[in-house]
């Protein structure tokens, strides 16, 4: 008999084995690291970013994505030429495993601090993320966050200023980071974009996120109202990414008006289905 303990751990098996099952096998795919422009490189999987910028202080690192992927973007990161000691910083957009589970290992690795939205601080910290969803908890290795930023903050390390620009919804904490670059003598903006997405997010009576519906729409607002030459988002098919770089379009200030346009149809789709089926 397997009584009431066995059966949990059966029903807990069950559920959180086609969590693991769906993600895209792009999110684990290995390919080579690449510039992406500036000091900017590539050095995640396929299907999830990583980012590595260059600067007169050492290496500034974007995300880790998820924990297996942990090897893969630290052999990415020594193929662009950069010693795993030398990266000084590790940047968090938000806390999901997708994107913050290899962090702690990378921490690890490189002896690096961690920076992140002051909303997802619990959540890196307790390994547990934020909110509610349709899909359950999917937990990630806990991190300790070394700097907790909030809209507008400044990270700087040599000669590059990151500015934290605040879009919660998908987490309380995600964050979006701006930076400016020079590229042929031509000054350009970039956004590296957190998700905007509600991807599985509870948005009606989500106690423990119960702010979710004005934090999106605060972060639509937000994003709206700025203009960036280049967007580089975490989950790179969401703007052809690989395919932009390879033909040279990545310059394009059309791409983050329409991510916001899309994103705020989408949520209003999402929104009203969840109201109806309340």
């Amino acid at each position: 008999m397997i009584g009431r303990i066995g059966l949990a751990i059966v029903a807990v098996a069950a559920l959180a084995e086609p969590a693991v099952a769906k993600n895209p096998p792009a999110w684990t795919r290995p390919i080579a690291p690449f510039r992406v422009i500036g000091p900017i490189d590539y050095v995640g999987t396929e299907g999830l970013a990583a980012y590595l910028i260059h600067t007169s202080g050492g290496a500034i690192l974007i995300d880790g994505t998820m924990e297996e992927n942990a090897p893969v973007v630290a052999r990415n990161i020594a193929a662009r030429g950069v010693k795993l000691r030398d990266v000084k910083l590790i940047l968090a957009s938000h806390a999901h495993f997708d994107h913050v589970a290899a962090i702690a290992a990378l921490r690890r690795m490189t002896g690096a601090k961690l920076v992140a939205g002051a909303g997802d601080r619990a959540a890196l910290e307790s390994g547990i993320p934020p909110g509610e969803t349709s899909y359950g908890v999917i937990r990630f290795p806990a991190v300790p966050v070394d700097r907790a930023v909030r809209d507008g903050d400044r990270v700087t390390l040599g000669d590059v200023t990151l500015r934290a620009v605040s879009t919660p919804g998908h987490t309380p904490g995600c964050t979006s980071w701006s930076v400016r670059i020079v590229q042929n003598r031509r000054p350009l903006d970039v956004l590296f974009a957190c998700s905007l997405t509600v991807a599985g997010n509870c948005l009606v009576g989500n106690r423990r996120y119960p702010g979710i519906v004005a934090d999106f729409r605060k972060s639509f607002d937000r994003l709206g109202a700025m203009k960036a030459d280049i967007v580089l988002p975490f989950h790179p098919e969401s703007v052809d990414l690989l395919s932009r770089v390879a033909s040279n379009t990545l310059i394009d200030r059309a791409v983050l008006p329409k991510m916001v346009r899309d994103a705020r149809a989408a949520f209003a789709t999402d929104f009203a289905k969840q109201r109806t089926a309340k």
